[in-house]
């Protein structure tokens, strides 16, 4: 009897962990982060899909392709906005 209730739960557990690490292409992962980041409304940002280990200082925010792929957040330079004030050439 031990040896069933075993064998199930190693049946479930490798069941879960299969349905963890699905593939998803990333292009799809990409488009579903932006929505994320858009609804929180979160503006002047980069993602990248860049190759595992090839991330640099940039936020790894999903990974893709079966682990092969990141995708990586940074935020993107804003331009500062001019003064009201300043002084206009004459």
């Amino acid at each position: 009897m031990k040896t069933w209730t075993v064998a199930a739960a190693l049946l479930f557990v490798g069941t879960f962990g299969f349905a963890q690490t699905a593939r998803k292409p990333c292009e799809e992962l990409k488009a579903d982060i932006a929505k994320k980041l858009e609804a929180k409304n979160v503006t002047s940002y980069t993602l990248e899909i860049v190759d595992k280990g090839k991330e640099g200082d940039a936020k790894v925010v999903g990974t893709c392709d079966g682990g092969t792929k990141s995708i990586v957040y940074s935020r993107a330079a804003q331009t500062p906005a001019a003064p009201a004030d300043a002084k206009k050439p004459q």
